[in-house]
C-alpha cells in the first residue's frame, strides 16, 4: 500500500480511501451509529420483504413498489457500508481499480432505480386517487412489472458510461480518494486531464434522471391535491391524504439529502474537507434506514403484521 501523493499510472491498479478527512481519530467511534444504522437496514427491509410475501392481503401494487425499494436500499447500502466500516475499524483503505469502478457503478445504478420507484409509487398514488375505480385495471401486476423493468434498465443505461469515463483518463496526481467509497466525480478529480466531460455528464444524468423523476412526481401530487381537496369532507380528504404520508417523508429523505449531496461535490470547494464526507456518507445510510422505518409505522397494514408477528414470537 503506497499513500504517496504523486504517482506515475494511466490506469492505478489500486485506490487508497482516505474515509472522512480530518476525522480520522474519531473513526471507532463513528464506526458505531453506521453498524447501528447498517443493521437497521438488513433489519426493517428483509422484514418488509417477508411481510409483504407472506401477507396475501399486501399483494398490491404499492407494496410491490415498496418490495424493490428495499431490495434496491439493501444492494445501494450493502455495496458501501461493508467497506466504509473496515475503513473505520481495521484501516483498510486499499481498494483495487475494477473494484472501485464497480462500486461506483452499482451506488450511480441503484440511486437512479431508487428514484425511478419513488416516481412510480408517485403513479400509483395518483391512480390510486384520482382513478379509484380504474386503478386495478391500470396498475395490473404485468404493468407494475414493466415498471420495475423499466427502471432497472434506465438506471443501468444511465450508469453505465460512468466506469467507462473513468477508465478512461490518466491518472498521475494522487491514488487517494477523500471518501469511503467510489463516487464518480471524486475518483475522476485525480485526473490529469480535462474532465469536462464526465462533469457534463454527471450534471446530465442528475438531471434526466432523477431531476426528471421529482419533476413528475411533483405533477402528479399536484393532481393529487387537487383531487383530495374536491372530496366532500375533511375525514376523507385526511384519510386520502395519509394514503400519501409515508410516500411523501420517503421522497423528502431520499431526494434532499441526495442533491445536496451532488451539489457540495461539484460546487463546495470552500467547505470543510470532512463536510462532503459526511454528507456522502448521510445520502448512503439515512434513506435505506427511514424507509421500512417510515412505511413500517405509517402504512396500518403492515404495523399490524408486525405486530402480530412480534407478539406471536414472545407467546
Amino acid at each position: 500500500m503506497s499513500d504517496s501523493n504523486t504517482t506515475d499510472f494511466t490506469n492505478p491498479s489500486t485506490f487508497i480511501l482516505l474515509g472522512i478527512p480530518g476525522l480520522e481519530a474519531a473513526y471507532g467511534w463513528l464506526a458505531i451509529p453506521a453498524c447501528i444504522m447498517y443493521i437497521i437496514v438488513l433489519l426493517g427491509n428483509l422484514s418488509i420483504l417477508f411481510i409483504v410475501k407472506f401477507e396475501p392481503s399486501l399483494h398490491e401494487p404499492m407494496y410491490y413498489f415498496l418490495c424493490m425499494l428495499a431490495v434496491t436500499d439493501l444492494v445501494l447500502s450493502t455495496s458501501t457500508l461493508p467497506k466504509m466500516l473496515s475503513i473505520f475499524w481495521f484501516n483498510s483503505r486499499e481498494i483495487t481499480f475494477t473494484a472501485c469502478l464497480t462500486q461506483l457503478f452499482f451506488v450511480h445504478c441503484f440511486s437512479v432505480m431508487e428514484s425511478g420507484i419513488f416516481m412510480a409509487m408517485a403513479y400509483d398514488r395518483y391512480v390510486a386517487i384520482c382513478h379509484p375505480l380504474r386503478h386495478s385495471t391500470i396498475l395490473r401486476n404485468t404493468v407494475v412489472a414493466k415498471i420495475g423493468l423499466a427502471a432497472v434498465l434506465r438506471a443501468a443505461m444511465l450508469s453505465l458510461p460512468y466506469p467507462f469515463l473513468v477508465r478512461q483518463w490518466p491518472y498521475c496526481r494522487t491514488n487517494i480518494i477523500p471518501h469511503t467509497h467510489c463516487e464518480h466525480l471524486a475518483v475522476v478529480k485525480l485526473a490529469c486531464a480535462d474532465i469536462r466531460i464526465s462533469n457534463y455528464y454527471g450534471l446530465f444524468e442528475l438531471f434526466s434522471g432523477k431531476g426528471l423523476d421529482l419533476l413528475f412526481i411533483v405533477m402528479s401530487y399536484i393532481q393529487i391535491l387537487r383531487a383530495i381537496f374536491r372530496l366532500p369532507t375533511k375525514e376523507t380528504r385526511l384519510k386520502a391524504f395519509g394514503t400519501c404520508g409515508s410516500h411523501l417523508c420517503a421522497i423528502l429523505a431520499f431526494y434532499f439529502p441526495g442533491f445536496f449531496s451532488s451539489f457540495t461535490q461539484r460546487f463546495g470547494q470552500n467547505l470543510a474537507l470532512d463536510f462532503p464526507g459526511l454528507i456522502g456518507n448521510v445520502y448512503l445510510l439515512v434513506p435505506p434506514m427511514l424507509s421500512p422505518i417510515i412505511y413500517g409505522v405509517r402504512t396500518k397494514q403492515i404495523r399490524k403484521r408486525l405486530l402480530r408477528l412480534f407478539s406471536h414470537k414472545l407467546t
